[in-house]
């Protein structure tokens, strides 16, 4: 018998429908291990190593980051990941990752826990309290309005908007001191 190229496709194919409609495993899924991402929610969010703003997906089970991969949809990176963002998986589950606020009063050896709300609050005090020492409504007859006891560095991880709404909130307080930096 003469088997042509077309029958031999031919064949495959049906094959391949017969093995999948049976159930019966291939050897090729046999060995193959399960997927990370198998069973996770797909969350979508922004890598925060840069200014670029590349499109991450994170793959979450029981509340914990399985995987890590770049958003193909995302109209920066689609899909592509720099190797810093490849290694963000390891950032979250290290050891020696912070996830309690520690505070060291001045002059302390040791560091205490303390709650979110408390750190919250103790900067917005300090904040106010060095604004209101440092603050000069006229310098020789000339309203001012600012403030230079107080300085701002935008981070690269921020995005456009977020340095947007920081230069607002700076400028708001009298800010002059005020940095972005981006990387790129």
């Amino acid at each position: 018998m003469e088997l042509t190229r077309r029958d031999f496709v031919k064949g495959a194919g049906t094959g391949a429908v017969v093995v999948a409609a049976t159930g019966v495993e291939t050897p090729a899924e046999a060995y193959s291990p399960r997927l990370k991402t198998t069973g996770t929610a797909r969350v979508n969010s922004i890598c925060y190593y840069c200014a670029v703003g590349c499109g991450i997906v994170a793959s979450v089970a029981d509340g914990k980051v399985t995987a890590i991969e770049g958003d193909r949809e995302h109209p920066i990176n689609r899909g592509a990941l720099c190797s810093k963002a490849q290694a963000y998986l390891q950032v979250l589950d290290h050891p020696q990752r912070l996830t309690k606020v520690l505070y060291r009063a001045p002059g302390a050896a040791d560091w205490q826990e303390k709650s979110l709300d408390w750190a919250m609050t103790e900067i917005a005090q300090r904040i106010k309290t060095t604004r209101d020492a440092t603050f000069r409504e006229t310098e020789e007859g000339v309203t001012v309005n600012r403030t230079e006891g107080l300085a701002a560095l935008g981070s690269a991880v921020i995005a456009n908007e977020e340095c947007y709404l920081l230069t607002k909130l700076m400028r708001g307080l009298g800010v002059v001191w005020l940095e972005h930096q981006a990387r790129i």
